[in-house]
């Protein structure tokens, strides 16, 4: 199994003028490998390699640019590797065509390949090792054993930095579990289980919002590319950042608990796009991140070998009881967070009562 482990790494004045130099180079040759395919194209109607790509970065551009063969070689192939998935996911599954990358991005980043111990991580020492760059201070918070298959260096718009290795490991399964769970995702309380637990919502962007909106008023008077121009970006970057980083932090203890204790385990299958259409809830849900919880759930799932299942989006888990099935259409209105059963006398909590009809769909499907 191909495991990536992230650690912050922490690079001296010279090695960050070296990444620097990395980065733009390898937005230099994606951008030169794509011009050269798209001309082929328009000018012979020749469709171009990704091998002719990589060697008319090789034999052309790096004799034209000599300070291309400053950097990693395989930072500059896997740029080119990159263009040409880019280049394909185009044409098969019809996405938007590749664009040229700018200077002015706020995250950069480059990979390169492990080849005769060029790559390593020491936690004694707490360094990790790169080509060109040599041995760099890390936090090396979290082990790992097995192959290193590449690295991946990025400097996010906080200016902070960091290397994801990839290793080819093994991963040791969780212990098989008894439990059965029915989740059902919502905004007053981020999720609540067919067991009655309720999961509060951290609500990670409204907490920080005012401090985001002061700083945006403040960037907004400052006078572009200015000295405390730029200090209030970064400043800025460094909450969306703390934002990001709270949120995810939360959802994995989410996941990782909700994984452990049960074996079966099954979610609604929200169609988020639709939803955030309502100008009134959109930003609420884009806050909660409900498809980064079930994406969590899945491939932990998967790799604890858990049943995840996903219920129909049209299915009516808010509206039927869960006792003995009536439907009541009254639900539909959000307001109503409680109701009796006519029929059966059951009362019902609104989003516990959905979480265990999803539960009962989902072994339905199983069966």
């Amino acid at each position: 199994m191909l495991k990536a482990y992230k650690y912050r790494i922490y690079p001296n004045t010279t090695q960050k003028d070296l990444l620097a130099r990395t980065f733009g180079c390898c937005r230099f040759v994606y951008n030169q490998t794509l011009s050269y395919r798209k001309n082929r194209y328009e000018k012979e109607k020749k469709t171009v390699s990704r091998t002719d790509c990589n060697n008319y970065c090789n034999r052309k551009l790096k004799v034209q640019y000599e300070w291309l063969r400053e950097v990693d070689k395989f930072a500059l192939t896997n740029a080119v590797y990159n263009m040409d998935s880019a280049y394909r996911k185009f044409f098969k599954e019809h996405a938007g065509y590749p664009k040229y990358k700018s200077k002015h991005n706020s995250h950069k980043s480059y990979t390169t390949n492990f080849t005769n111990g060029n790559i390593g991580v020491n936690f004694e020492s707490g360094k990790v090792k790169l080509p060109k760059l040599g041995q760099i201070k890390a936090k090396l918070h979290r082990e790992f054993t097995g192959r290193i298959k590449s690295a991946t260096v990025s400097q996010v718009s906080s200016g902070k930095y960091y290397v994801s290795v990839l290793v080819e490991t093994v991963h040791e399964v969780m212990p098989k579990a008894e439990g059965q769970i029915g989740l059902d995702l919502g905004l007053k309380d981020l999720c609540i289980t067919s067991n009655g637990q309720k999961y509060e919502n951290p609500r990670a962007l409204a907490k920080q919002e005012k401090k985001l909106v002061r700083l945006q008023r403040q960037l907004a008077h400052k006078e572009k590319r200015s000295s405390n121009y730029y200090k209030t970006r970064k400043q800025i970057a460094k909450c969306h950042e703390r934002i990001s980083n709270t949120r995810k932090d939360y959802l994995h203890k989410i996941s990782h608990e909700i994984v452990s204790e049960n074996q079966v385990i099954v979610s609604e299958n929200l169609r988020i796009k639709n939803m955030v259409k309502n100008h009134h809830l959109a930003k609420s849900i884009a806050d909660a991140s409900w498809y980064e919880l079930t994406r969590q759930l899945e491939y932990k799932a998967k790799w604890n070998e858990r049943n995840y299942i996903k219920t129909d989006p049209f299915y009516a888990s808010s509206q039927l009881c869960s006792v003995c099935g009536y439907k009541n259409s009254d639900t539909k209105d959000l307001s109503v967070r409680s109701w009796i059963c006519p029929v059966c006398g059951a009362q019902h909590d609104r989003d516990i009562n959905a979480a265990k009809n999803i539960l009962s769909e989902g072994l339905r499907q199983i069966a």
